[in-house]
């Protein structure tokens, strides 16, 4: 019995030893878990602030790489302003820039030249544009860039002033108001005006040829068969008229010849508008007077308009682009009136000039044929 109750005392002890084990290690676990959570907490906590630290730095080495570099350029910059160059240097850019510039007009203006040309504008009008300073002149067939003379008068009609009407007649306007006449030049060419009609289609004056010098060696002086018809019948219209003689006179002789013939033939008739000495080229074959010089052509011209002038009458110069810049001496006959051809409206001739004759193939009702057009700027 003894035995049984040691044993079951043993049994006891050995139940209590292994509950306080139990007891124990559960007590080591929590002591164990709690510990690694402050560990890992710690960590997390120190693994914070570290990369706190590190991106703090980063950010500066950013910052000062950033600086490094900004401050690099200025320095770059700095020392290319600051940079010198030689002699042969500036003088390699200079014609670098030099040529640059030059490539870049030339091909701004062969493109103006082709586009003017597929537009179907003729070279000459193409060119004119490019030389502001310059007279752009066809001549037995070449091309003849005059300079355009200070010591000459200009006229000062404006593009914006021009009044073109359907049926292609030119007036010149100021105000608002029309400052121009109508005006044609008839010769034998016409064959018989219905002088009526013609003053009935507004045209106020006529220039009417009283003959020409023959283009051949003999240079015969001829009168305009049609002359005496054409002055009366103007007159009678109510029309103004001048004369004008186509000249072929190669010597003062001539000249005198031709002026005195005009002037013999006006005597009858009141002549209100100017005796006009015709000096053109002869094209399409050889005019006697086509070689004269410049200095012979100019002074038979004064010679005519001063015989003219000298009989009591107002002499003026019919004339075209060629003979204005390439055949005449405009300096010497400045005191003249002008009657300038020329059959574009764009009003490219500068210098000073009272008829413009814009039209060689107008249409006036009496007159069957075509006639020359033109329009008195200003007051008779």
């Amino acid at each position: 019995m003894k035995k049984q109750n040691e044993n079951g005392r043993i049994s006891e002890d050995r139940l209590n030893r292994a509950n306080k084990r139990k007891k124990n290690n559960t007590i080591a676990s929590i002591l164990v878990m709690t510990g690694c959570l402050l560990v890992l907490v710690l960590v997390t906590y120190v693994a914070g602030i570290l990369y706190s630290w590190i991106d703090s730095k980063f950010q500066d080495n950013a910052n000062d790489l950033a600086a490094a570099a900004e401050a690099g350029s200025q320095t770059e910059s700095t020392a290319e302003a600051a940079r010198t160059y030689t002699q042969e240097e500036v003088d390699a850019l200079i014609a670098e820039a030099k040529q640059q510039a030059e490539d870049e007009e030339e091909n701004k203006i062969l493109s103006g030249i082709r586009d003017g040309l597929t537009s179907g504008t003729t070279m000459v009008e193409t060119l004119r544009p490019y030389y502001p300073d310059e007279l752009v002149v066809v001549s037995n067939g070449t091309f003849n860039f005059v300079p355009i003379r200070d010591d000459l008068q200009k006229n000062d009609y404006a593009l914006e002033n021009l009044n073109i009407l359907e049926d292609g007649e030119v007036q010149y306007m100021q105000d608002g108001q029309v400052v121009s006449h109508k005006g044609i030049d008839v010769s034998k060419h016409q064959g018989n005006i219905d002088w009526a009609k013609v003053a009935a289609d507004g045209v106020e004056f006529a220039f009417i040829r009283v003959g020409l010098r023959g283009y051949g060696t003999e240079g015969k002086l001829v009168e305009d068969e049609y002359f005496e018809q054409n002055i009366k019948g103007a007159l009678q219209a109510g029309i103004k008229v001048g004369v004008y003689f186509y000249s072929q006179a190669i010597t003062d002789a001539e000249l005198l010849e031709e002026a005195n013939l005009v002037l013999e033939k006006i005597k009858p008739y009141n002549v209100e508008l100017p005796i006009v000495y015709d000096v053109e080229k002869v094209n399409g074959g050889k005019g006697r007077a086509n070689d004269l010089s410049v200095e012979d052509r100019t002074r038979l011209t004064a010679l005519f308009c001063q015989t003219v002038q000298d009989a009591g009458y107002k002499p003026m110069i019919y004339h075209n682009m060629e003979m204005a810049t390439l055949m005449l001496d405009l300096g010497q006959l400045e005191q003249y009136d002008k009657w300038f051809a020329y059959y574009n409206d764009d009003l490219y001739y500068p210098y000073a000039y009272k008829v413009w004759q814009y039209s060689e193939k107008g249409a006036v009702d009496g007159i069957n044929n075509d006639v020359d057009l033109n329009v008195y700027i200003g007051a008779f």
